[in-house]
C-alpha cells in the first residue's frame, strides 16, 4: 500500500516542522558532538523506567505550565527517580525551545528531543544541543526516507525512539533497526486517546527492544497496566508537568516491576 502523508493535527505539526528544517545547515564532516549519556541503558533493569516529560502545552490540552522552568523540572524529575527526561523542543503548538533541553542537561539523566523530525539537519541539531535520542514518528515520514534518517543517527550516536501505531508501523520501525520502540495511545492525527493501543502492540515488539508506553499515564496503577502490557518504560508528560510538586509526582510512578514480554 502506498504511504499517504498525515493529516489532521499531525499533519499540520509536519508540515510546521518542515518549514523549520528548511532553515537549517547541515553540520560538516568532522563535526565533534557532547558527550550524551545512554537512553537505552536507563531504561534497563528490573523496574518500569519513568521518562518525564517537560512540556508546557499541547494541542489536545492547551495550556498546562506555561510558567515552567526546564532546569528546575529537570532536577526536580531526577530527584523523584525518574529514568530519563524528555523535553519537547516544538514551538507552535507545544511551547518548547532548543534552550529548554540545553537547560534540562543540568542533571545526569539522558535526554529524549520530542519534536517532529523528519530531516537529517533537525536531528544533528538535536545532537549538537545535547540530546541522547530523538523521536521519530513513523506515521509521519514515508518509510524510505525513514530509513535514511535511521542511518543518520547511526552515523552521528544519536538513539532513535521510533514512534508507532500500528503492527504495519511496528515492522516499518524494526526493518530500520529500531531498538527503543514507542507505542502511542494517542492518534495524533485526530488526537483521541485509546488505552488499547499499548495494550495491543506492546507485546509485538520483541524482547531484544526497549518498549515505551505513551499517553494517558497519570497513576501508579497507569504504569502498573503498563507493565502488564510488557512495557520497559512509560513516558508521562501532561501530569507531571502540571504538578505543583514535580518531583512527588514522579516518586509515585516509580519502582513498579516490569513483567517482560513473551517474545
Amino acid at each position: 500500500m502506498p504511504w499517504i502523508p498525515p493529516g489532521g493535527t499531525l499533519g499540520e505539526l509536519v508540515a510546521a516542522a518542515r518549514l523549520r528544517a528548511s532553515g537549517l545547515k547541515r553540520a560538516s564532516h568532522g563535526t565533534s558532538w557532547p558527550e550524551a549519556p545512554s537512553l537505552r541503558d536507563a531504561l534497563l533493569g528490573d523496574h518500569v523506567a519513568v521518562i518525564a516529560e517537560i512540556k508546557r502545552s499541547s494541542p489536545s490540552r492547551g495550556p498546562i505550565n506555561l510558567a515552567l522552568e526546564s532546569r528546575a523540572q529537570a532536577r526536580a524529575y531526577e530527584a523523584g527517580g525518574a529514568a530519563a527526561i524528555s523535553v519537547l523542543t516544538e514551538p507552535e503548538r507545544f511551547g518548547g525551545r532548543n534552550q529548554d533541553l540545553v537547560e534540562a542537561r543540568d542533571t545526569s539523566l539522558p535526554i529524549l528531543r520530542k519534536d517532529f523530525h523528519i530531516a537529517a539537519s533537525q536531528l544533528e541539531e538535536a545532537r549538537a544541543i545535547g540530546a541522547s535520542a530523538a523521536l521519530i514518528i513513523v506515521r509521519a515520514i514515508e518509510p524510505s526516507q525513514l530509513m535514511d534518517l535511521a542511518a543518520t543517527a547511526r552515523e552521528i550516536s544519536l538513539e532513535i525512539v521510533f514512534e508507532v501505531r500500528s503492527e504495519s508501523e511496528l515492522q516499518i520501525a524494526l526493518d530500520a533497526g529500531a531498538i527503543l520502540i514507542g507505542v502511542n495511545n494517542r492518534d495524533l492525527e485526530t488526537l483521541d486517546v485509546d488505552p488499547s493501543t499499548v495494550e495491543r502492540l506492546l507485546p509485538l515488539v520483541p524482547s531484544v527492544c526497549v518498549a515505551i508506553a505513551e499517553s494517558g499515564y497519570v497513576s501508579r496503577s497507569d504504569v502498573e497496566r503498563a507493565a502488564r502490557a510488557g512495557a520497559d518504560a512509560v513516558l508521562v508528560g501532561s501530569s507531571l508537568s502540571a504538578s505543583g510538586d514535580p518531583a512527588a509526582a514522579v516518586r509515585q510512578l516509580t519502582c513498579v516491576k516490569k513483567l517482560g514480554r513473551a517474545r
